[in-house]
């Protein structure tokens, strides 16, 4: 049997290859662990023994048990490294407000569900017509809007509102009913500081014919938007989301680590990374608090935590409800184990400030990595990434997807046997831990040479806490 051991503190290893007796991506005790004793992986607690582990035993839920605490106290240790800076450029399309964008997309966003026929009806109409260097046309339906009370209400709004933000997006096309509770005027009311005027906005109530009105609109967006052109932009203005889904064991041991030299490596050449999921920070929280830039950010990061946390215990819910069968199955056993995996997306390097949801990047020439405030769903994570100003998404996984968000989303597999079952949704095999190669593909990306295996389809989630009429 093939196997690895991640640190010299560890008492379990991993197998690579399995046996008849221990699955391939799961876990074997390294030495015999008495019950109530720590599991330690990646030299750190991810549990408890809750029965005897003789020595060569398969190490998994049938005998070991979360150790969160839910009570615990964070403290402030700055541990990360600092990098010196390089130079780097991009071919993007420059925009006169905001960064550049990789992709030149014209987006029709409904402010309701109630219209998302009307949208789609629509893109699909002017996706027959587009020419140039446009690359797509997309209508992002979703289903809210109306009937939300509270902070959902103005979480939608909010969130519309940064998509359109995105630099992927050359034009944007609102699109409302003219009765729901998220309506017109708030949404412009939103945008208005930032000055855009690649952004239109119609109510179908209020004009005779919809398909008309809309479609002379986006009639005119194409005709700007095909004879843009990418210019060599700096790579300050780069921003990628981090994000994982459908983990496995070997998630935390080629996937994770390899996406974040990545991360890495895009801020040592001043660019942006966005790491998100908090559930999935739960049991690795603190080694990421210890890479708060400074205090003020680590009291952020600290709030956001427990304000997720009491999210949960307000509900009735433990904080460790998680992993996923899918999880358990590819081998992680407790939440612990698999944010240890998760939080390898961040790289080495610090935090160097917290997003609220739906909050738009602002960054700066130096780069770096950001935590946002959202949960570890696909969908609504990677929206919220997107959301943020990211780019594209590199998306890990161990037991593979179809989705994408409304950017580019890379699906990086953790494992060859993935890679090659699955080669229509899958961009890059981590398995073969080729840092150069995926930076090379993500240049490719970035450039416009390469398109992801799912980028035909293009969807956003959003993140529901309150209540619906």
């Amino acid at each position: 049997m093939e196997t690895i051991i991640i640190n010299t503190k560890d008492n379990v290893g991993v197998s690579l290859d399995g046996n008849d007796k221990i699955p391939a991506g799961h876990k074997f005790a390294l030495c015999d662990i008495k019950q109530g004793d720590y599991v330690v992986k990646y030299g750190e607690i991810i549990g408890r023994a809750t029965s005897p582990i003789a020595k060569g035993e398969w190490v998994h839920t049938h005998n070991v048990k979360s150790h969160l605490d839910e009570n615990v106290t964070y403290t402030y240790d700055f541990h990360a490294e600092k990098r010196a800076k390089e130079h780097a450029t991009f071919q993007g399309f420059k925009r006169k407000q905001g960064r550049a964008g990789i992709r030149n997309e014209i987006y029709i966003i409904p402010t309701v569900g109630c219209v998302n026929n009307v949208c789609i009806r629509l893109a699909n109409e002017a996706q027959k017509l587009i020419e140039g260097s446009i690359d797509g046309v997309f209508a992002l339906v979703h289903q809210f809007g109306c009937s939300q009370l509270g902070s959902d209400n103005e979480n939608i709004k909010k969130l519309l509102c940064a998509i359109a933000l995105n630099p992927n997006a050359s034009y944007v096309l609102f699109v409302g009913l003219g009765c729901e509770n998220n309506g017109m005027d708030g949404i412009k009311e939103v945008l208005a500081p930032y000055g855009r005027d690649n952004i239109a906005y119609f109510n179908c109530q209020d004009v005779e014919d919809e398909h008309a009105y809309g479609m002379q609109i986006l009639k005119e967006f194409i005709a700007k938007a095909k004879d843009l052109q990418r210019e060599e932009v700096d790579f300050s203005e780069l921003c990628i989301g981090l994000k994982c889904g459908g983990s496995d064991g070997y998630s935390g041991l080629t996937a994770n680590p390899l996406v974040g030299k990545i991360t890495d490596k895009t801020v040592s050449l001043g660019g942006n990374a966005i790491l998100t999921e908090v559930p999935e920070m739960f049991g690795a929280e603190q080694l990421l608090m210890n890479k708060c830039k400074n205090a003020e950010i680590f009291e952020k990061y600290k709030k956001m935590i427990e304000d997720f946390k009491r999210y949960y215990t307000d509900q009735g819910f433990p904080v460790y409800e998680n992993p996923s069968p899918g999880n358990k199955k590819g081998g992680i056993t407790t939440l612990e184990e698999k944010s240890l995996g998760c939080i390898e997306k961040a790289g080495s390097g610090e935090i160097v400030d917290v997003l609220a949801y739906g909050e738009p990047l602002k960054g700066g020439k130096e780069g770096g990595v950001y935590a946002l405030n959202a949960p570890g769903n696909d969908l609504i994570a990677a929206t919220a990434l997107a959301a943020s100003g990211a780019q594209i998404v590199l998306f890990t996984t161990g037991r593979g997807t179809p989705f994408s968000t409304f950017v580019p989303t890379m699906k990086i597999a953790s494992n060859s046997r993935l890679a090659a079952h699955k080669s229509g949704w899958i961009d890059f095999n981590a398995y073969s831990m080729d840092e150069d190669g995926l930076f090379e593909l993500l240049t490719r990306c970035i450039n416009g040479e390469y398109k992801c295996k799912s980028e035909d389809v293009r969807e956003i989630a959003f993140y529901k806490t309150g209540v619906t009429l």
